[in-house]
């Protein structure tokens, strides 16, 4: 047997650089390249090894280790999970910067291989610079935070242990069921041992998906259940992206005229205008969706892990409704009392549609199903209008911003109010056309979301949608997009503080307290009038504020004009969302207050809970 000697470190990145993926007839990489931070926990090790391999692994460098991890997911998302990357960070605080990112991907089935540095394994140097000591168990450091935010974690103690643990890492992080991140923790120490590596363990390997069929009685059980069903609606989740059945699920609903409601992760499944879709379902969902969804007979929900935002927090859907599920993932296929349908969405869509031929829902449902369509259409034209205020409301920036895209261009956005407002009004023709991180809801994931998407697709536009607060979180990848040459496009609506939750406080019967700027505890003179525009150009970007919504058009256009990223900023109203649109949410409210708004509130939350109690 032919043997190479590398270091730990060089044989991982010698592994990922061999792993292939075919998409659309090619073979490309399955990793993009890896991001990376260096410090003392990983510059000697693997820093060495990714320069060795820089013409085969390009290496990026960003400026915050949450905002690469948040990039690596907006990546593969975009891709629908056909191509990934890594993302390494040094000991310590650079490593659990990486955390919450993991914790996005877990959340949305996303592949990303983190790679952290970690402390040193033989411990004769302890207590290093920046290792966090357990008191009662010397095997723990800080990187065993990522054991519950990650599909699989390993940590390599030594180097010929790589012989196991990448072939298992490659496993989850392209199995269409297990799939999320990977944790290797990587000790300083060990990434700079040598072995005698077997050569075969670096050949080629091609990855190719893996399409379960769904088993015999299960999709003979479906079958049944669909064709008693007289007003059936489905539910389009992220898993017809990432199974490729944007097609099939096409086929079927027009074949049979079965009404679509899209959830967050899958909206785009269907183009905004096409006859069967009815919007967006949920909390922040369509009223022509979530009128269908208390009215049906069946839900037949394809690839959604069916989220309290999805469902209302269990209150939306007829509790006399069945539920059919039809998942790849059987951790996903029981939830809710559902009948599961285990299997690859594009095959298992494909053997419906022959299964039910000769089958169609009632007339009088599909009849209803195009008239709520048509009135809900017409209501997103009407929010999305400029009224010409001095402040506009979320709704109307959209409008514009909507009307400033192209059909292959893409939002991105995640966290706040932007999701319920985008969910609902945003229209796109394009099946990747909307990307928002609803899964985790990350504020911060905007801007460094924007950039992986951007890396994805070259060819687009992509228009980041972002509040002050979350801009204020994470704001450093704008001059990584810049640097990268990587264009975004983001529109910052300022509304002075957390609006999105001064709502929710309100709604909940509290007064405005330590959301809104004004309602903060603050210096004499109160919080600063921050200037988004100056600081985005401090980052290297062109930037202005535009006062309302027509110098918003005007500005957009000079935007796409832009080579460089340009970020757009406009003081919006925080008070007004939509109101178009909607379901309850379950967020517990006091039951003792002194406040009379406060037991209000919880009057109608207990009349809310005795709905969803129907549906457990």
């Amino acid at each position: 047997m032919k043997t190479v000697r590398l270091t730990m470190a060089q044989a991982v990145i010698r592994y990922l650089t061999a792993q292939k993926v075919e998409i659309d007839g090619e073979l490309t990489s399955l990793f993009a390249g890896c991001w990376a931070i260096f410090g003392h926990g990983n510059v000697a090790g693997l820093g060495e090894a990714l320069y060795q391999f820089r013409d085969q692994l390009p290496t990026w460098r960003a400026h915050n280790e949450q905002a690469m991890g948040h990039a690596a997911i907006a990546y593969t998302r975009t891709l629908d999970r056909r191509r990934m990357m890594a993302c390494t960070a040094s000991a310590g605080p650079g490593s659990t910067n990486m955390v919450t990112a993991a914790a996005v991907a877990h959340v949305n089935r996303l592949p990303v291989l983190f790679l952290p540095g970690d402390t040193f394994a033989t411990r004769l140097p302890d207590p290093v610079l920046q290792q966090l000591e357990s008191f009662q168990d010397s095997t723990l450091t800080s990187n065993d935070c990522f054991r519950p935010v990650s599909r699989f974690f390993d940590r390599i103690t030594r180097p010929e242990q790589l012989l196991a643990a990448l072939p298992q890492a490659m496993r989850v992080l392209t199995d269409p069921v297990e799939c999320g991140p990977v944790t290797l923790a990587m000790p300083q120490d060990v990434q700079t041992m040598a072995f005698d590596y077997p050569e075969h363990f670096f050949d080629e390997k091609i990855h190719y998906p893996r399409r379960q069929a769904a088993d015999r009685d299960e999709l003979a059980r479906a079958v049944s259940l669909i064709r008693t069903a007289r007003r059936p609606l489905v539910v389009a989740g992220g898993g017809v992206h990432y199974a490729q059945a944007r097609e099939a699920l096409e086929t079927l609903v027009s074949r049979f005229q079965l009404p679509v409601g899209e959830t967050q992760a899958g909206k785009g499944a269907l183009p905004w205008d096409h006859a069967r879709n009815m919007g967006a379902i949920g909390v922040t969902g369509a009223t022509s969706t979530n009128t269908l969804a208390a009215e049906a007979d069946l839900i037949i929900a394809v690839g959604t892990r069916l989220g309290d935002f999805t469902s209302g927090s269990r209150a939306l859907i007829n509790p006399e409704a069945q539920l059919l599920c039809l998942n790849v993932a059987p951790f996903d296929a029981i939830k809710h009392r559902g009948q599961p349908l285990v299997g690859d969405a594009l095959l298992t869509l494909s053997e419906l549609e022959g299964a039910l031929s000769g089958w169609q829902p009632d007339g009088a449902w599909i009849d209803r199903a195009e008239e709520l369509r048509r009135q809900w259409h017409h209501s997103v034209e009407v929010a999305t209008t400029d009224r010409g205020t001095s402040l506009p409301t979320d709704a109307e920036v959209i409008g514009a911003v909507n009307r400033a895209a192209g059909e292959r261009d893409i939002v991105v956005s995640a966290a706040g109010g932007l999701p319920g407002e985008l969910h609902k009004l945003w229209r796109t023709r394009h099946a990747r056309g909307y990307h928002v991180e609803y899964g985790y809801s990350c504020m911060g994931y905007e801007l460094a979301g924007g950039l992986g998407t951007k890396m994805a697709s070259p060819d687009a536009e992509v228009f980041v949608m972002v509040g002050d607060g979350s801009y204020l979180m994470l704001n450093s990848e704008i001059a990584t997009s810049v640097m990268l040459g990587q264009k975004i496009i983001a529109v910052v609506l300022d509304n002075r503080g957390f609006g999105c939750i001064h709502r929710l406080q309100q709604a909940c019967g509290g007064p405005g307290f330590n959301n809104r700027l004004d309602d903060c505890l603050s210096a004499e003179g109160g919080a600063p009038d921050i200037d988004f525009a100056a600081h985005a150009a401090a980052l290297g970007a062109r930037s202005e504020k535009a006062g309302n919504i027509a110098e918003l058009d005007a500005a957009l256009t000079r935007a796409r004009a832009s080579d460089t990223s340009y970020i757009i900023t406009i003081d919006t109203d925080g008070l007004v969302d939509s109101g178009e649109g909607g379901a309850w949410w379950d967020v517990a409210v006091a039951e003792v207050s002194t406040r009379p708004a406060v037991e209000e509130a919880r009057q109608r939350y207990d009349e809310q809970k005795s709905r969803q109690w129907q549906n457990l």
